[in-house]
């Protein structure tokens, strides 16, 4: 029984795919099907039923799995554990984030942490839409939003400040809001993600909860920062979380914050920023490594919430 059969198998389980695992491995698919069947006739047992569309896990399978991925993590975690804590890091780390976030601030830190481990690769995947770190075989996931109950492993970066800005000649044109309610006769541009349209939320100073402002633009994007170039441009006025303006655009005066007495979000609760990781990832110590070194470079709370 070869261990790479049993990575196959655990890959295929996860992906729901032979295709998927023969690409993520850099082998042909015969080769995941065949050594996948050659496991199943050693063991005497079906593990995956065979679709056209999908591959899934009978109940063998499903109880071989359960068995074999934490003694994968733990031979993982024995052959790190052959290496001296100071040899160079080396291999592939795997990460997920979303666009925005990943373009402005993790991609730079993945650079920084490559120049000081220059034998690591680094494979980053910018997609805002909700991924399985696990199908995906993420290492590192960042994640904007509620946690699922998912058996991942979370480590919380922090909270996001949000802010709502406009343009000093769009203001000119139309004037500044003095409460959210005038908000419903000025153009808001809008982020339109997986679950539609983004709503606005307002607390007044001293409620606990916020409340929902129903606003409209002729402007939506699926891009945020797409509806911030249109702020910047005079186009309407947006709500996003402060990271995603940075700071030299109100230092330069290119965007002006409306109601700071306001506590705004784009939830009714402001969603924290993760790091997800899958069940024993982190026994490898380039995943570690990164891992601590995120959060160390990020700072708590995030050096990227703009503090005005």
């Amino acid at each position: 029984m070869k261990i790479s059969t049993l990575r196959y198998f655990v890959h295929v389980a996860a992906a729901g795919s032979f295709v998927m695992t023969a690409r993520r491995f850099g082998v042909p698919q015969s080769t995941v099907s065949r050594q996948i069947a050659a496991l199943e006739a050693e063991l005497g047992q079906q593990l995956l039923l065979r679709h056209t569309r999908a591959v899934r896990l009978t109940e063998a399978g499903a109880q071989y799995l359960a068995d074999v991925q934490p003694a994968l993590n733990l031979l993982d975690a024995a052959a790190d554990g052959l290496v001296g804590e100071d040899a160079p890091l080396r291999g592939v780390i795997r990460v997920n984030a979303p666009v925005s976030l990943g373009k402005m601030y993790i991609a730079p830190l993945l650079a920084a942490f490559q120049e000081l481990h220059p034998a690591i690769a680094i494979e980053l995947t910018l997609t805002d839409m909700l991924v399985d770190p696990i199908q995906e075989s993420m290492d590192i996931t960042v994640r904007i939003g509620k946690l699922a109950d998912s058996g991942m492993v979370a480590r919380t970066l922090g909270a996001q400040a949000y802010l709502l800005c406009a343009s000093p000649s769009y203001l000119s044109r139309m004037g500044h809001p003095a409460s959210p309610d005038d908000l419903k006769t000025h153009n808001c541009l809008l982020y339109r993600g997986q679950s539609g349209d983004q709503r606005w939320y307002f607390r007044r100073p001293g409620a606990s909860d916020r409340m929902v402002c129903e606003v409209t633009g002729n402007f939506k994007s699926n891009n945020a920062e797409a509806l911030v170039d249109g702020a910047l441009a005079g186009r309407g006025i947006v709500l996003f979380p402060s990271w995603i303006f940075g700071p030299r655009a109100f230092a330069q005066g290119r965007l002006v914050p409306l109601l700071r007495e306001w506590d705004g979000a784009g939830e009714p609760e402001p969603y924290d920023i993760h790091l997800l990781y899958p069940q024993g990832r982190l026994r490898s110590r380039k995943v570690k490594a990164l891992s601590n070194f995120l959060q160390a470079r990020i700072g708590s709370p995030p050096d990227w919430n703009v503090v005005l």
